[in-house]
């Protein structure tokens, strides 16, 4: 079993891990997340008339704004210098899915701010959208690749690719870039 690297065997204690001789390098992570929403609600998305405003469009800001922030929600995190994020959104054919793509030159990897963020746009979309469906679900949020630190890359196996089924026309565009 590979070594817990926040917890002190012999007390128990958990204790954030000291990074300071580790190297800096260039670290990228990318994650994916989905809502399961009903078609009638995705209708009503397509149609840009859900009434809280454009989802899409909030739950990008939100989970960039979260990508930002994740080492004030994840208590063992390090604040990170973030040099770029990027979150989509996209309508599917059985729901919305979220992808983010975090970048930094630091001493520990961003896994865990492009999690956050499609988290955050997940339960943005989800808040925004449950006047129009009670029975939406998020999931299948996941770490699809990694890239720099002293592990090496990550790419998730093929057997775990995202959910949706076939992409719908999108009512604008959704990109964006911090």
């Amino acid at each position: 079993m590979a070594n817990l690297t926040h917890y002190k065997k012999k007390s128990g204690e958990v204790a954030m891990v000291d990074v300071t001789a580790k190297a800096v390098t260039h670290r990228i992570a990318i994650a994916r997340g989905f809502l399961r929403v009903s078609r009638a609600a995705l209708a009503k998305v397509l149609r840009l008339e859900s009434p809280k405003g454009h989802p899409l469009e909030v739950a990008r800001i939100a989970g960039i704004a979260a990508a930002k922030r994740t080492s004030e929600w994840i208590p063992l995190c390090h604040p990170l210098p973030l040099t770029h994020i990027d979150v989509t959104a996209r309508v599917c054919q059985n729901g919305l899915e979220f992808t983010s793509r975090v970048t930094a030159t630091a001493r520990t990897g961003v896994e865990m701010e492009a999690l956050t963020a499609v988290t955050a746009a997940a339960l943005t979309a989800y808040d925004m959208l449950k006047a129009l469906d009670k029975g939406m679900e998020i999931t299948s949020i996941y770490l699809v690749e990694k890239h720099g630190g002293r592990s090496g890359d990550y790419v998730a196996p093929s057997a775990r690719a995202p959910e949706p089924r076939r992409k719908l026309a999108n009512p604008r565009s959704n990109r964006s870039e911090k």
